[in-house]
């Protein structure tokens, strides 16, 4: 079959690809880059997706307990008939306790008592912080935090304006202020609590951890009622108040699928792939881009902060590797923060609205890295976008780019640097900006420079922030070539003012960390300021002010220095009293 072009010249016609509706139970295969592509699936509306969030039992458990929590305050508190109801019930317990007193267990439960003194209870909590501070998890850290803060200002609410007497029998332990809740057990039962989900990891040995921790704030609650300083009540109710509330901030704020506990000192971002959030990869990317997944592994976790990289091997002709990123809710919150301290740092210049899901934050990757390639930027080409969980974890599937190496680690020549900086200046002539441009992410692939992970750039970017793309690209290549040399190179395709420009706009902050830490070790081993060499080779330019302080940093800026101030002296104050620790 033949088609007449313009100029009447005859040319073959493509053969158009078959597109459908495949027989049930037979799936049409097609290759892509030698990939076997199996016929993609379609999920029903209603079905599960592949990562379906389940509450679990013990979510159900502790939904339960807040709601009976709520019921048992309202009817201690709200209502006289069921208030004197409770306190007749609480003072027949205490009296079976006072009947059975004797020095033998009053000097065992002084004893007991002791887990809920503060001298104690702040022993504990230090060391986990510490610990929490040496392993750098610092999700779980500040989730220590909140959760303690959390308990203790609703204990001092409660009593404030609840102000429920002290037992009728009589006090034999130490004791003050209301008597509802109860501070001991309450401060006693989050730390505990919080230890075990912090500090120890899931399955086997948290259930024992959580066990102890019941066991010892039930031992507690003993002492106290032996001793008469609380009601059952009281007791009972700051215990299940603030296990549930451990429970629901580390859900929240640190989940176990996002923030696995372990003791290595890792980059919180990475996911664990392997369980049920494996699974889910394997059936997701099969069902949406027709891969069957053969085997799934991290993949260059050291230069990634800000996703889970992953290389997954798909079944093919041979078989053959994929390169994917996995984003989720956490790196979501993450980015938002990041661009939150950028402003702070940067001001005007660095102004960025913030991704409002986990979907438009892979969108908008996806959207750039195309743009990239039309404007002539090389990069993996990309796959698709597959759907982990709706709202909550995507995964974005490309090109594997097979035996290629960092270019700091590679052997370097003047074509190499000519195409590095081509890149630079093919992002400057369509209007783009990488906005992170570090050893890392600048690949050398069958002596082509390909430039890689694309999340954080920018259509029509201020001209700032595309000079300082091509100071840090001069300076990755400085690192291999001197900085005599890329300057030389580098004067071929920019103006000696852009070259002057860049490198007066750099600064520490505008440098990423990874480029940080080779200048700095550069700079140790040989002597070279490899920054101060380009700066000297350039015409002398006027530093460029990166301090614009415009409203919306102001009051970021103001919001952030008040916040630090109040958690600063409450925990100041916490700590030299009788609170936080």
């Amino acid at each position: 079959m033949t088609i007449e072009n313009p100029s009447n010249t005859p040319v073959e016609a493509a053969t158009p690809i078959e597109r459908g509706l495949p027989t049930i139970g037979v799936r049409r295969e097609v290759r892509v880059a030698g990939i076997r592509i199996a016929g993609r699936r379609r999920r029903p509306s209603g079905e599960k997706a592949p990562l379906e969030r389940q509450l679990k039992t013990t979510g159900r458990v502790w939904l339960a307990a807040g709601i009976a929590l709520i019921a048992v305050w309202l009817s201690l508190f709200a209502f006289p008939a069921t208030t004197n109801w409770w306190t007749r019930h609480d003072t027949s317990i205490l009296q079976r306790f006072v009947d059975v007193r004797n020095d033998t267990l009053t000097s065992i439960a002084d004893v007991v008592a002791v887990l809920g003194s503060s001298w104690f209870i702040r022993f504990l909590r230090i060391g986990a912080l510490l610990a929490l501070i040496f392993i750098r998890r610092w999700r779980h850290f500040f989730a220590v935090i909140l959760a303690i803060l959390v308990v203790q200002w609703t204990v001092e609410i409660l009593q404030e304006y609840v102000g429920r007497p002290r037992p009728f029998v009589p006090l034999i332990g130490a004791w003050e202020g209301a008597s509802h809740p109860s501070t001991p057990v309450a401060k006693f039962g989050v730390t505990a609590a919080a230890m075990a989900y912090s500090l120890v990891p899931t399955g086997r040995a948290r259930h024992v951890a959580l066990a102890v921790a019941g066991v010892l704030v039930s031992l507690l609650i003993a002492a106290q009622l032996y001793l008469g300083v609380d009601h059952p009540s009281d007791a009972v109710v700051s215990a299940v108040f603030s296990f549930a509330v451990v429970v629901v901030l580390f859900r929240w704020f640190a989940p176990e699928s996002a923030f696995p506990v372990h003791w290595n000192r890792g980059v919180t971002a990475h996911l664990d792939v392997a369980g049920p959030r494996g699974d889910a990869i394997r059936q997701a990317v099969g069902e949406q881009l027709g891969m069957e997944v053969l085997e799934i592994k991290p993949f260059g976790l050291e230069g990634s902060g800000g996703s889970t990289p992953l290389r997954l091997k798909v079944k093919g002709d041979p078989d053959t590797y994929v390169f994917a990123k996995l984003y989720s809710q956490t790196h979501l919150r993450s980015d938002r923060w990041y661009k939150v301290g950028r402003t702070i740092l940067y001001g005007s210049l660095e102004d960025e609205v913030r991704f409002t899901s986990v979907r438009r934050l892979v969108e908008y990757e996806d959207y750039i890295q195309r743009l990239m390639r039309d404007a002539g930027v090389p990069s993996a080409e990309p796959f698709g976008i597959v759907e982990i969980a709706p709202e909550r974890e995507y995964l974005m599937v490309s090109e594997f780019l097979e035996g290629s190496e960092e270019l700091t680690h590679a052997e370097i020549d003047d074509e190499v640097i000519d195409d590095a900086l081509r890149v630079i200046r093919s992002m400057w002539d369509g209007g783009l900006a990488h906005r992170d441009v570090k050893p890392a992410n600048v690949m050398l692939n069958d002596g082509r420079i390909v430039l890689i992970d694309v999340a954080f750039g920018s259509v029509r970017p201020s001209p700032w922030r595309q000079a300082v793309d091509l100071a840090n690209m001069m300076v990755i290549l400085g690192l291999r070539a001197g900085a005599a040399r890329v300057y030389e190179r580098a004067l071929l395709q920019f103006a000696p003012e852009d070259i002057g420009e860049a490198f007066a706009a750099t600064r520490s902050v505008t440098l990423p960390s990874q480029s940080r830490s080779s200048l700095a070790l550069i700079k140790k081993e040989q002597g070279i300021d490899l920054v101060e060499e380009f700066r000297e080779l350039a015409p002398a330019t006027e530093p460029i002010s990166i301090q614009r302080w415009n409203p919306r940093r102001q009051r970021l800026t103001a919001g952030a220095a008040v916040l630090l101030i109040i958690v600063v002296a409450e925990v100041i104050t916490e700590f030299t009293g009788s609170g936080f620790l």
